[in-house]
């Protein structure tokens, strides 16, 4: 996706509002995306860039800060922090080896890791490597026993520490699951922990490895990364802000901004770790839905989805397939995977053909509304991506 121009014009309260420079038939479209990013301010984001892709034209906008102190707009080539994105690429990565028959959505964790899903009502021969991808594994979360994530003191303390995939499936297996296998829909980075352990054994080299060979380098993502333990984004980017609640427990206020933009990003792992721009994102799952990563069957089963009714607050009618969820939308819906991860928010829409798609970054990961504005009813994207693919 060619870069666009920018024309500075002042926003609400002086903050800077990009607007892109677009083909002409992309233009009225542009506007309205545009506006959508615009509105994005008011809830507490501090910055966003936007990329749509399209057949009859692309287009980049952006608004708002990517660094506060220096009241300078996101870069346009940004870089950032893609959260449970990483998702997809990692599912995408098992279904190629399970087309090369190297293993099969059916085997059961104990085939590869054998004692690893063990203990307190946990059981790896009950549960299956489709269960792990589309969490329906009843696995508890691993990221709910990771204190460190929720609190500002807990995250400047331990940010810059190493988190292992074996411990953090150690802490998800160290509760009990929240429903036999197979028996319900809960979102589990567990699952995606033991998946990234799972090609590491079949494959002998890291899932890090294994995404970049099958997915990063033949789709050309010059920009895309699967990190291990360094803390640093590659430049340009945003910097990261988020708040933590403070005061009481039951009714917390949100705290100020703080800079989380350095941290260690082994705990998300490949549930959540790596880096990416809007354009990589967008030319992924084009080529994705489009047919071009996996064979026709493999892509079939990772569009083959069960309802989940967690989402629904966001997303309402989601259901999940293998790495990518399918929400409605005004023109029928749409595939996604967001991420969020401290300092970064991605947001994500591709049409079934792989015709169009939008890529939505916003550089805080607790956006919390100013000056008495309500917050969204739903995702606060859902009106961008829904104009972006069908407007």
């Amino acid at each position: 996706m060619a870069t666009a121009l920018c024309l500075a014009v002042a926003g609400p309260a002086g903050v800077p509002i990009g607007a892109a420079v677009a083909a002409p038939e992309t233009s009225e479209l542009s506007r309205t995306v545009q506006r959508d990013a615009d509105a994005l301010l008011a809830q507490g984001v501090p910055g966003v860039l936007v990329g749509v892709d399209a057949r009859r034209g692309d287009f980049t906008v952006r608004s708002g800060y990517g660094d506060l102190d220096a009241k300078t707009p996101v870069p346009w080539n940004a870089h950032f922090r893609i959260g449970s994105f990483t998702k997809a690429f990692v599912a995408t990565t098992v279904l190629q080896l399970v087309g090369e028959r190297r293993l099969s959505l059916e085997d059961t964790v104990d085939r590869w890791l054998p004692g690893v899903v063990a203990g307190n009502g946990n059981d790896g021969r009950a549960i299956t490597i489709r269960q792990l991808l589309q969490h329906t594994s009843g696995l508890h979360d691993y990221a709910r026993e990771l204190p460190f994530l929720s609190t500002r003191e807990g995250f400047l303390k331990s940010r810059f520490d190493t988190v292992t995939a074996a411990e953090a499936v150690r802490l998800g297996v160290s509760k009990p699951p929240t429903f036999a296998p197979g028996a319900g829909w809960s979102y589990s980075n567990t699952g995606y922990a033991l998946v990234g352990m799972v090609i590491e054994r079949v494959t002998g080299r890291t899932w890090q490895q294994e995404v970049t060979a099958r997915v990063i380098r033949p789709l050309g993502l010059g920009n895309t990364h699967a990190p291990y333990t360094s803390p640093h984004i590659p430049g340009p980017h945003a910097k990261g802000y988020d708040r933590f609640p403070e005061g009481d427990a039951a009714d917390p206020e949100w705290g100020p901004r703080v800079d989380v933009t350095l941290q260690n990003p082994s705990w998300g792992g490949a549930a959540g770790a790596m880096t990416g721009t809007v354009d990589d994102g967008n030319r992924f799952l084009r080529a994705l839905l489009g047919g071009r990563v996996l064979r026709p069957d493999l892509l079939a089963e990772m569009k083959r989805t069960v309802r989940a009714p967690q989402f629904d607050d966001a997303w309402p009618g989601a259901r999940y397939g293998l790495g990518i969820m399918w929400a409605p939308n005004s023109c029928g819906g749409a595939w996604s995977h967001g991420g969020t991860i401290h300092g970064y928010l991605t947001r994500n829409g591709v049409t079934d053909d792989g015709d169009r798609s939008v890529v939505v970054s916003m550089n805080t990961r607790t956006p919390v509304p100013t000056d008495g504005s309500p917050p969204a009813e739903k995702d606060p994207a859902t009106a961008l991506i829904d104009h972006a693919l069908c407007g």
